[in-house]
């Protein structure tokens, strides 16, 4: 093998080389290092003794891992820094990627030899997470259509390539449609209510663009504080109607990057290839690889937490728009003014705000009373890394370390929304904890991505306390992949973790964000270093649980939306997105929504991610995670013995045992929903 040749790494770590990464050789190398791999597969299949661990299923492991580390820079690169030679350059390895995952999922040959190490006498004596591999590996030719007739063969191998360009052109569609708005306000008077730290970033980002006055664009840090603070009707009511109609027929760029089309070809791709498969439905094949185990628990899941939220959310829409008729005589409530008078509301019951605590949570301070909680916790230490090379250079680098001090993992850290970089905040892998052919160890090493405000001027970051919360979520996701001690790539850290329990450790870690101990760590004074003080503590933990009704209506109008239209055929009806959209949110939704507003056509997570037929997820693991929290609520938040069992039960073992089982591990029983009912305030 000498995919090396092409691949930009350093030699001491294997740490990409971002810099060095030459666009124009990247089709070239993905496709020398997938036909390297294809020959390997034939040599080593060309056996005439007993397959086994070490001469079939450790090699193909470590030339895909080659693969993994070849393509892990550039698909992170073209989310973070696009650009578009690189876009042209991902998107045309999309293809090769679909060919080479259906060659071998569908590969006889390699299906019996895996069949062949499962029944020898032999599998007892593997490790079980070797047993696991291998286990999964038999669902997965199932799934990739092992057992097909060649003509099926065939048309599984086209759906997936054009699912996998589909894809991307969704997301690309939603970047471009994002980047192609701004507003210039240049009479401060228009602006009134924002809070200084927004005018601040819109006066950087209106310099930065060579103009005088404000700009505000589609990315979140801009959008947010426009919609909650601006007394400006017509102001949050423009930037509404730019934001929900983004990629869409509808709004400022209506039909410029529009998604109806990709939409509907994604959806009607991913039923015929359910049907291909023997499924009746997307959403059930889904769950071939979840916990969940039908349709029709999801549902009823989802359901019974809408019956449980909506009559508080009936409740406390209505406050809201008693507010706003109070305030300002307004009987009909828009879509554009629930923010707002939300927001009005909170602070008139609670007198507290995200900007009144944004100047107590700096970047530093957070970041070193993040570290500071999960050293408690799990025993680990963190330390910055000054050399190493990046995509840009707001990046930074972290190293991990155990109780005895040895490295255990890395991780980037990408804070800031930029233009070219994807929205959103995610974790991603950039290698995996393995054991090698060597029998050296890989350590792992993680991407994680926000979108923050940055320092303007010589001021550090300053973080709402909603994204210390997001920051909490994806370091969690982190500790998931890089505190494992699985060995085998497929099931190590995130790998082969069911998608509806991959949440947990990332929901989990979150319920820091709200504890005093935990608070007194994470914040400090910009100026004077002073902790969160008690009387704003005590109103935030007051307002904690402000109109969460009404965001679990809104999670769950997601989750059920998405797997109704993952549940039943399309038949080809182009108004059938928006007829189920409408369906779900006349039996969840407590406020309208206007005609116009398309947010389908930029949720990413189940067009473009990973979240079809999924993005129940997040309750699903929310369950799971604060019955967890619970234990941690009884026996210390910092309880050292307590910690070590969570990362002795959940975070090391990846995905080399089923979640239900480990959660009964460290529980001690089956999840109870009720520990997320309290967390959310709903009774």
């Amino acid at each position: 093998m000498n995919i090396k040749k092409e691949y930009a790494f350093e030699e001491k770590n294997q740490l990409p080389l971002f810099s060095q990464i030459k666009v124009d050789h990247i089709v070239s190398s993905v496709r020398q290092s997938i036909a390297e791999n294809k020959k390997l597969m034939t040599c080593l299949l060309d056996n005439d003794k007993a397959f086994t661990w070490q001469n079939l299923i450790q090699p193909l492991d470590e030339a895909d891992d080659l693969l993994s580390k070849l393509w892990s820079p550039i698909t992170h690169m073209n989310a973070v820094v696009s650009e578009p030679k690189l876009r042209k350059a991902h998107d045309d390895c999309l293809p090769l990627f679909s060919e080479y995952g259906t060659y071998v999922g569908q590969h006889e040959g390699l299906y019996q030899a895996y069949l062949s190490i499962s029944k020898s006498m032999t599998f007892k004596d593997l490790k079980l997470e070797q047993q696991q591999v291998i286990q999964n590996a038999l669902r997965d030719f199932t799934l990739a259509g092992i057992a097909l007739s060649e003509e099926k063969k065939i048309r599984y191998g086209e759906i997936k390539k054009q699912l996998s360009q589909l894809t991307s052109q969704f997301s690309n569609n939603v970047m471009d449609a994002t980047l192609a708005w701004s507003k210039l306000v240049t009479d401060v008077k228009q602006l009134q209510g924002l809070p200084e730290s927004a005018l601040q970033g819109a006066q950087q980002a209106a310099k930065e663009k060579g103009v005088q006055g404000y700009l505000f664009t589609l990315d979140i840090p801009s959008y947010l504080p426009v919609i909650t603070y601006a007394k400006n009707r017509e102001l949050r009511h423009e930037l509404y109607k730019a934001f929900t109609t983004r990629a869409s027929d509808q709004g400022p760029n209506a039909g410029e990057f529009d998604n109806t089309e990709i939409i509907n070809s994604i959806l009607s791709l991913r039923h015929e290839l359910a049907l291909l498969l023997d499924f009746k439905t997307y959403s059930a094949y889904s769950l071939a690889t979840k916990m969940a185990e039908t349709p029709e628990q999801v549902v009823d899941f989802l359901t019974e937490l809408a019956k449980k939220s909506r009559v508080q959310g009936v409740s406390e829409r209505d406050a809201v728009m008693e507010l706003a008729r109070e305030n300002d005589n307004i009987e009909h409530l828009e879509a554009w003014d629930i923010g707002y008078y939300a927001e009005l509301l909170k602070q008139q019951r609670y007198q507290i705000s995200d900007e009144m605590v944004r100047p107590y949570f700096p970047e530093n301070k957070v970041l070193s009373g993040l570290f500071e909680v999960v050293k408690r916790l799990f025993s680990i230490s963190i330390k910055e890394q000054f050399e190493f090379d990046s995509w840009h250079k707001d990046v930074r680098f972290f190293h991990i370390y155990n109780a005895q001090e040895q490295h255990i993992g890395s991780f980037y850290l990408d804070l800031y929304a930029r233009e070219f970089k994807r929205g959103g905040a995610w974790m991603n892998d950039c290698r995996v904890r393995r054991r090698q052919c060597d029998a050296t160890l890989q350590l792992p090493v993680a991407y994680l991505t926000c979108n923050f405000n940055k320092p303007v001027g010589n001021n550090p970051a300053l973080f709402t306390h909603n994204e210390v919360i997001t920051l909490f979520h994806e370091f969690g996701h982190g500790l998931h992949h890089m505190l494992t001690k699985i060995e085998s790539a497929s099931v190590s850290g995130i790998n082969g973790v069911p998608w509806d329990a991959v949440e947990l450790p990332s929901q989990f870690l979150e319920n820091w964000c709200w504890e005093p101990k935990a608070l007194a760590l994470i914040s400090g004074h910009v100026e004077t270093g002073e902790p969160l003080p008690k009387h704003l503590l005590d109103k935030m933990l007051q307002a904690k649980n402000f109109n969460s009704a009404l965001m679990m209506l809104r999670q769950l109008e997601l989750s059920l939306f998405d797997f109704a239209i993952h549940s039943q055929d399309s038949n080809n009806n182009p108004d059938f997105v928006m007829q189920i959209l409408a369906d779900v949110r006349s039996r969840i939704a407590v406020f309208t929504t206007p005609a116009f507003n398309r947010f389908q056509h930029g949720f990413s997570h189940i067009f473009a991610g990973g979240y079809a037929a999924g993005y129940y997820s997040y309750k699903w693991a929310e369950v799971l995670s604060a019955d967890a929290f619970s234990r941690f609520e009884k026996e210390g938040i910092f309880n050292t013995s307590t910690g070590h069992d969570f990362l002795e039960a959940i975070l090391e073992k990846g995905g080399s045992v089923s979640p239900m089982q480990l959660f009964k591990n460290f529980m001690g029983r089956e999840p109870s929903i009720n520990a997320l009912l309290r967390h959310s305030g709903i009774a």
